[in-house]
């Protein structure tokens, strides 16, 4: 196989040029697509654009289950798709402890990306504190410890929980998936899917006061909405699942690993913590463990 390397002293200026561009391009899709950023302002205001988003939201509202069956090419495997959730669910239900439930995970052999992973990635934290924090996937630093939040992202969590009087002990920590999907990638539509009832019954042993999702990919798998992050920020929600006897009031924080690219976000993330905290205090959530 013949491989073609571009040298750059042996590029004209255009051409490096060009690839300058392509790859600033490639970023700023990037940071699109990891941040929830579904439209984008432009000069002339939004009425010419106002169309398309509405389309875009009504293509959304045919739901995840649409999504998830165009991940399947044959309809033999959209079957067996739907086998799997299904036994996930029946899986997730029969489990009435933390320990039953990290058991029944380890051994599930549904989903694709725990083939690849190092570790079954579970929780952190302590199962009887009443704030519960849902993540994203694991990334290579969480594979290889086996805890959610690990490395720089980790301990910039840790830091914004330590600004509003809060830390591991205090908190309990989760994950959307349990294993590391490979590159890092961000985990399908299906992979979530999969993982889903055992992240609801999760949620459901735990049965925190509050509930805080981190970052969009938590937003998007729990909260069943087309919003992006930057709409879901700054106010409360409630959710509910299958599991739960009631709802929990749900608060979405952008994700450290996305703060650590964007540190302009800080100033409202920080707002968003204050939130959390005002709530804590007013609900008197107990915090000293």
């Amino acid at each position: 196989m013949c491989r073609i390397i571009f040298r750059e002293d042996d590029m004209t200026r255009q051409e490096k040029d060009v690839v300058a561009g392509g790859e600033e391009l490639l970023e700023v899709l990037r940071f699109y697509h990891e941040n929830g950023v579904d439209c984008v302002l432009e000069e002339g205001g939004l009425e010419a654009r106002t169309p398309a988003v509405v389309s875009q939201e009504q293509d959304v509202g045919t739901s995840r289950a649409g999504r998830l069956s165009e991940q399947g090419a044959d309809k033999g495997e959209s079957q067996f798709s739907t086998d799997w959730v299904t036994a996930a669910r029946k899986i997730a239900g029969g489990c009435s402890d933390l320990a039953e439930l990290r058991a029944a995970i380890e051994s599930f052999e549904g989903c694709e990306i725990k083939k690849a992973a190092m570790n079954t990635v579970f929780s952190d934290g302590n199962p009887d504190a009443r704030i519960m924090l849902i993540g994203e996937a694991p990334g290579s630093n969480e594979d290889r410890e086996g805890r959610p939040f690990c490395g720089a992202s980790g301990m910039l969590l840790d830091k914004m929980l330590a600004a509003i009087g809060l830390n591991r002990k205090s908190t309990y920590i989760s994950n959307t998936t349990f294993w590391r999907p490979p590159g890092n990638r961000r985990p399908t539509d299906f992979e979530l899917e999969i993982c889903k009832p055992f992240v609801e019954k999760h949620i459901a042993l735990i049965a925190p006061s509050i509930l805080v999702l981190v970052g969009s990919t938590a937003c998007c798998a729990l909260l069943n909405t087309p919003e992006s992050i930057s709409r879901l920020r700054g106010r409360f929600h409630e959710y509910t699942n299958p599991f739960l006897a009631h709802p929990v009031t749900t608060a979405v924080i952008f994700h450290p690993a996305y703060l650590l690219r964007q540190p302009m976000q800080k100033r409202l993330a920080w707002e968003d913590l204050k939130m959390i905290r005002a709530y804590i205090e007013q609900e008197k959530i107990a915090v000293d463990f």
